[in-house]
């Protein structure tokens, strides 16, 4: 299983770095996004960045929240959220 980590730090989800993950994918399974102080260490404001997260990458993604930190993890066909 291969994996990536990335931060998201006080600039927050931009258009940049939508692109750098999804650039990642290219050559990796999951990635791990950490979430730092800057960011905020609120568990809505984690909420939040995951599904904006998932609502940019599109259909064929699914994300994990465990306790900071984001794990994303991308999926052959596409899978239907609840």
């Amino acid at each position: 299983m291969k994996q990536c980590n990335i931060q998201i730090g006080k600039q927050g989800i931009s258009d940049n770095f939508i692109e750098s993950v999804k650039t990642r994918f290219k050559t990796h399974e999951n990635i791990k996004i950490c979430i730092l102080k800057s960011a905020g260490h609120d568990r809505d404001k984690i909420k939040k960045y995951s599904e904006e997260i998932l609502e940019k990458l599109g259909k064929n993604y699914t994300a994990r929240i465990i306790g900071f930190t984001i794990f994303v993890k991308k999926w052959r066909r596409a899978v239907s959220r609840k």
